[in-house]
């Protein structure tokens, strides 16, 4: 019963991506392997909705590795373990709770060992920036961990390159892009192991220069760039030469979608200030539109039905419609 959830649950948050978003492209499906240990090591820059990405466009049904502050609620405790969440502790959240990662460490290698997969955002913790960030370690103790205790098993680390033309704006474009696997058998020093992950993922990724990102970033965004294309960013950094501009009635379309869908834009503008860390604005806006856009286009197709001017909600369920699939918002 819990598979059969988790699998209607993935077809029903895959659909909403799709909707939520203008364009998920997906790049290097062939380098996902199959009847292997597979340790999917990603980038992370938009919060809940990087684990619900891979979750619905790898066909691995893996397991994630997530901060165990997710886990404090024990309805959402219950929800995210049914999504195949694990919980990973910190020092921040208690000393004494440190040790519960041996349990959650002993859970993966289970997991592991029958040829499952387990994705880790090893940065540590996301960032709206760009750029790869450092990674930890934790992917290599799973990896060489698993080896020890399985010697003839082939665990592989599978690079996973998230970006977004636009992180908080419904609309705008996903590129999710696999990179060729890396054998941990080749290289079981733990160090050397990270530094050429480090090195894969990186070079999978948009890059702009650290010590003039805010700026370079602004240029990118006027001069309508691509944010999911590495080639047409270096070559703007580079060259300065942009191929489009952002059509003049790209705002309008934010306005008309926010106009025709006033009652869950009066939702999110309530919530909008209680959100304190805002690489989470587009997981909520998501959420929001997930759980309850369902429900505002059930009221209007029975408005349609049995109200006294069917016209009327006919009629603002087309706009709606037409909305969402005008509202492509390439940039931030």
């Amino acid at each position: 019963m819990k598979n059969l959830l988790n699998s209607f649950l993935r077809i029903w948050v895959k659909i909403a991506l799709h909707l939520y978003f203008r364009k998920i492209t997906v790049v290097g499906k062939e380098n996902i392997p199959k009847g292997k240990p597979v340790i999917l090591v990603a980038n992370h820059q938009n919060a809940l909705i990087d684990p619900l990405l891979l979750a619905t466009h790898t066909q691995l049904k893996p397991w994630f590795l997530t901060r165990a502050s997710a886990f404090k609620n024990s309805f959402v405790s219950k929800l995210l373990n049914l999504i195949r969440m694990l919980p990973v502790y910190r020092i921040r959240d208690g000393f004494s709770s440190i040790a519960q990662n041996e349990q959650i460490f002993a859970q993966t290698i289970s997991i592991l060992a029958q040829n499952g997969s387990v994705i880790i955002f090893a940065e540590g913790n996301h960032s709206l920036n760009r750029n790869l960030r450092p990674l930890s370690k934790g992917f290599t103790r799973m990896a060489l961990g698993l080896l020890e205790k399985f010697p003839k098993k082939e665990p592989v680390i599978l690079p996973v390159a998230i970006e977004y033309s636009a992180h908080k704006h419904p609309g705008s474009h996903v590129k999710i892009t696999f990179g060729p696997t890396i054998s941990v058998l080749a290289d079981t020093h733990p160090g050397k192991l990270t530094r050429q992950v480090q090195q894969n993922l990186g070079a999978m990724l948009v890059t702009i220069p650290d010590d003039s990102y805010e700026k370079d970033l602004k240029r990118l965004i006027e001069n309508g760039i691509d944010l999911t294309d590495r080639m047409a960013v270096s070559d703007f950094l580079t060259y300065g030469e942009a191929k489009s501009k952002l059509p003049f009635y790209s705002g309008m379309r934010k306005k008309v979608m926010n106009l025709v869908h006033f009652p869950l834009f009066l939702i999110w503008l309530a919530i909008s200030p209680k959100i304190e860390d805002r690489v989470f604005e587009s997981t909520f806006k998501f959420l929001i539109g997930f759980s309850l856009g369902p429900i505002f286009y059930l009221l209007l197709i029975l408005g349609v039905l049995y109200s006294s001017e069917p016209s009327w909600f006919l009629t603002w369920m087309i706009l709606g419609i037409f909305s969402i699939f005008w509202n492509k918002s390439p940039q931030e």
